[in-house]
């Protein structure tokens, strides 16, 4: 991993506004193993039990954890999401992915890989 450019991002990610928008009832954990997917249609949401109200971006994670540029866009498109709260949701991913990447390298190889899936989405995006 480019542990200079990871540190650059979240120099900058940590400076986001907090915005306008007010908290709301937000899963907060939209990662691969939450959801369920049948023939490429969402069809469940697991792990609900932490329902609480947050920053609003930060159930846009899923969009960093789950799709690549192109879908991502869409996704974005279709929300209305502008680019603060845009923003606000790829750090969420970038704190969640990064905490995946070390602490489950060991104990579960494949969600540590999802976390340096997200940060390479994550990169590509901020080059």
């Amino acid at each position: 991993m480019d542990v200079k450019l990871l540190r650059r991002l979240w120099a900058t990610m940590r400076e986001l506004p907090r915005g306008d928008s007010p908290d709301v009832m937000n899963h907060g954990d939209l990662l691969p193993g939450n959801l369920l997917v049948d023939h490429g249609r969402l069809t469940g949401v697991l792990d609900v039990g932490g329902l609480a109200p947050a920053d609003p971006a930060l159930d846009l994670v899923s969009a960093w954890h789950l799709l690549e540029a192109g879908s991502r866009q869409v996704m974005r498109n279709q929300l209305g999401t502008g680019d603060e709260e845009w923003e606000r949701g790829k750090a969420w991913a970038f704190q969640q992915a990064m905490g995946a990447v070390w602490y489950y390298v060991d104990s579960n190889p494949a969600f540590s890989h999802m976390g340096r899936r997200t940060l390479e989405r994550i990169t590509a995006h901020s080059i």
